[in-house]
């Protein structure tokens, strides 16, 4: 059996893993214990203790406790002050830097408005933590990252490109594996090495993904919190599909915006998904504290 790569592994343990989040999705308040979990999965424990622990650094008890609405409502406790605080410490500018240290541009409206006619986007998928990732690219930067489950590949491809439908697409695995590695390591977040990304949206729908880029890993914000701080209040629903129209999934942290109620709102990607990227971070923050 060939060995797999720890991005494959990641993949691998995410599929038991987002079988079992669907689960707690639904039965969270019962605060399933570890051993009818295992049971469920027909596996010890153990062995299910070390794959959660593997794959986002929590045990199940305290990825269930991540996870809950209650969760959600503690994040959105300070949500109120968290874009306050960005802007108040100067992170508005095109330059911004955030915890995947990235820098980004936007596309001239034109291309936008031509639905990407003249533009080559390169693409290719990769197992991930969350499942397998479509990484779509210009000369420019990464302008896409999309998720899907086994089989659904082609959908996702798909569903991507009705974004861009007059753009040239060459896939080319060699030119979007870095670019994965990159993303799904933090060992490889360089600040002297940063990520571009590219926006091609209108520019309404840029200005709500930079403001996506300014809310910190572990926190939240909601879609009337963006749409305040965009200088219109009442525009919360036009926020709303922006976010969910959000093509750079994960780097540009559209899951981290929750329902006003402390609900977890919707994802384009599945709910489930966004469940495991949040504890995927809670994970990722529990062993950065520790480490210090």
């Amino acid at each position: 059996m060939t060995d797999l790569t720890p991005m494959q592994s990641a993949a691998r343990d995410y599929e038991i893993v987002r079988h079992n989040l669907e689960f707690l999705r639904e039965h969270w308040r019962e605060q399933p214990s570890l051993e009818s979990l295992a049971e469920r999965n027909d596996m010890s424990a153990a062995h299910l203790q070390r794959l959660f622990m593997r794959w986002a650094g929590l045990s199940p008890k305290a990825f269930v406790q991540a996870l809950t609405i209650d969760h959600a409502r503690k994040l959105l406790r300070d949500s109120a002050t968290i874009l306050d605080t960005a802007y108040e410490v100067g992170l508005s500018g095109p330059g911004r830097l955030h915890d995947l240290f990235i820098t980004h541009e936007g596309m001239s409206p034109g291309l936008y408005k031509a639905r990407g006619k003249g533009l080559t986007i390169r693409y290719g998928f990769h197992p991930c933590p969350f499942g397998m990732a479509l990484i779509m690219m210009t000369d420019y930067g990464i302008c896409g990252l999309a998720f899907a489950d086994p089989g659904q590949e082609q959908a996702s491809f798909e569903d991507m490109k009705r974004r861009w439908p007059d753009a040239i697409y060459v896939e080319d695995q060699s030119a979007t594996l870095p670019v994965v590695s990159r993303i799904f390591c933090p060992s490889q977040w360089k600040t002297d090495k940063p990520l571009r990304i590219v926006f091609i949206g209108s520019d309404f729908e840029t200005r709500v993904w930079e403001t996506l880029l300014r809310i910190p890993m572990g926190q939240a914000t909601t879609y009337s919190d963006i749409a305040s701080h965009m200088g219109n209040a009442k525009a919360s629903r036009a926020v709303g599909s922006a976010v969910g129209r959000n093509p750079i999934s994960f780097v540009v942290p559209c899951h981290r915006v929750l329902a006003k109620s402390g609900g977890l709102g919707g994802y384009h990607w599945g709910l489930t998904r966004k469940q495991a990227i949040l504890g995927w971070e809670a994970g990722f923050l529990t062993g950065t504290q520790k480490a210090a």
